[in-house]
């Protein structure tokens, strides 16, 4: 049997005929990767352990092209005609039968991700991190976009693109990106685990932080950990590592750069006037100032005004610490309910919960168990919450583990079950003692997985969104 190494490193720019997508997926990656191979002449397979009506989404956005599907399962038997296969970074190879026999027979992998850096002629700029990386990805495009429409000047003063694991393929805009254009890219460490077998590093390398996350599928933190550094480990001396001082993990990771590192922090910066809460997107920010410095762009200047005023106008992204309802109650006592359905991991969560002031808000938390270590998150959670309500799996748990700390009365800390469950009692909490009552915030922040009770975190907070508008008192804004 062939290794993982040797199947990557057959590849090369010029594609085969005959290709197979592995996982067509719901967040675009595969969608978009299919439609591309079809567009440049590839006969393309699809193949996905769901069944059509799971992806009918995902399926709808290529009826338009000539693409085979093969659902429901992976099918050997298609790889008699395969001459290259596209795999999903969510697929984890070394477990996968298919992926095992297709090398085994000789076929050569790539990725989404691979197949567009080793074509892509503009500078990239990579974000990567266990939080907030798609936060800084969206902050960053903002910036430079606005930046270079006001007067970057410079070699590079074109069209920005956002793309990666944030949920869109840019291999559709191949053809209309030059090298006087930006590609910013949130990079995962399932997509940082095959960079190596195109060479590729980014020019600009962000690296948030660095948290327990994903070990079901790395094994441990010093094997997520070196996944993370392969954004830095094929940057030139003309490159650049822009990573948190704040976070003493990845910082350490500066003496073994190549390029030129930048350090980033809120320690002793001037807090920015942002709209989105909480000192993690107050370093989020700093990080694209980083960027904009890091592109020549000087402070002070038009270009660096206008960056700043793009961060200063940045409303989040849905899922993230996002503003769903406002609702007005009897006295104009206003309570803000945030949609933080993306924060899966207890780390993501501390973030959230560091956002607001401390006993102003109901926490609703729990889900799919990961078996991550929930310690802190227990505790910051007894230490700040003003009620807890626990949902799926874990959620039983964390809520005991609170109750047992002492720190919140047994009537604000309750397991419940169902989201909807939650809604409502968090509504009639909030409601509860008229204007003598201090809760303001009704805060999603699971720390969890959504599987078991919703297909993905998206859905989550949807339902959620849709919950906190039903409150009928006051209306949304």
């Amino acid at each position: 049997m062939g290794s993982l190494n040797s199947a990557f490193k057959k590849t090369g720019l010029e594609l085969p005929r005959r290709v197979v997508v592995m996982g067509l997926g719901r967040f675009g990656g595969g969608a978009g990767v299919s439609r591309w191979l079809a567009q440049q002449g590839c006969t393309v397979v699809v193949t996905d352990m769901e069944p059509a009506e799971k992806l009918a989404a995902s399926i709808a956005h290529l009826r338009d092209v000539p693409v085979q599907f093969q659902l429901g399962g992976h099918d050997a038997a298609i790889l008699d005609s395969c001459d290259l296969l596209v795999v999903n970074p969510a697929v984890d190879k070394a477990k996968s039968a298919f992926v095992q026999q297709a090398i085994a027979r000789g076929i050569p992998l790539t990725t989404e991700i691979n197949l567009f850096v080793q074509r892509c002629p503009a500078i990239t700029i990579g974000v990567t991190g266990s939080v907030g990386k798609s936060t800084t990805t969206a902050m960053i495009a903002a910036a430079v976009g606005a930046a270079w429409q006001n007067g970057a000047g410079g070699a590079h003063c074109g069209r920005v693109y956002a793309g990666g694991n944030i949920g869109r393929s840019l291999l559709a805009d191949l053809g209309s990106i030059g090298p006087q254009d930006c590609a910013v890219l949130e990079l995962s460490s399932f997509m940082l685990e095959d960079t190596p077998f195109a060479g590729w590093s980014p020019h600009i390398a962000v690296v948030t932080n660095l948290k327990s996350n994903h070990l079901d599928r790395h094994g441990s933190m010093e094997q997520y950990a070196t996944a993370k550094k392969n954004i830095l480990r094929f940057q030139t001396p003309g490159d650049i590592a822009i990573i948190n001082q704040d976070d003493a993990a990845v910082w350490s990771w500066r003496s073994e750069c190549r390029g030129r590192v930048m350090g980033y922090s809120t320690v002793a910066a001037a807090a920015l006037p942002l709209q989105v809460p909480g000192g993690h997107n107050q370093s989020n920010a700093q990080a694209a100032l980083a960027v904009l410095a890091a592109l020549g762009i000087r402070p002070g200047s038009d270009a660096w005004r206008g960056g700043c005023e793009a961060l200063h106008t940045f409303k989040g992204l849905p899922h993230r610490l996002e503003l769903v309802h406002t609702q007005v109650l009897p006295g104009e006592r206003r309570v803000r309910w945030f949609n933080d359905s993306k924060a899966t991991t207890p780390e993501a969560s501390i973030t959230a919960l560091r956002a607001f002031a401390p006993r102003s808000f109901i926490c609703i938390v729990g889900g799919y168990d990961k078996y991550l270590d929930m310690s802190d998150f227990v505790r910051e959670l007894a230490e700040r919450a003003g009620g807890v309500l626990g949902i799926g799996a874990t959620g039983q748990s964390l809520v005991d583990q609170v109750v047992a700390s002492g720190a919140v009365a047994p009537q604000r800390a309750k397991y419940v079950q169902t989201l909807a469950a939650a809604v409502e009692l968090a509504g009639q909490w909030v409601g509860d003692a008229g204007g003598a009552n201090e809760l303001d915030v009704v805060l999603l922040s699971p720390a969890s997985a959504s599987w078991g009770q919703f297909e993905n975190y998206e859905v989550r907070g949807a339902q959620f969104a849709a919950l906190a508008k039903s409150q009928t008192t006051g209306t949304a804004k």
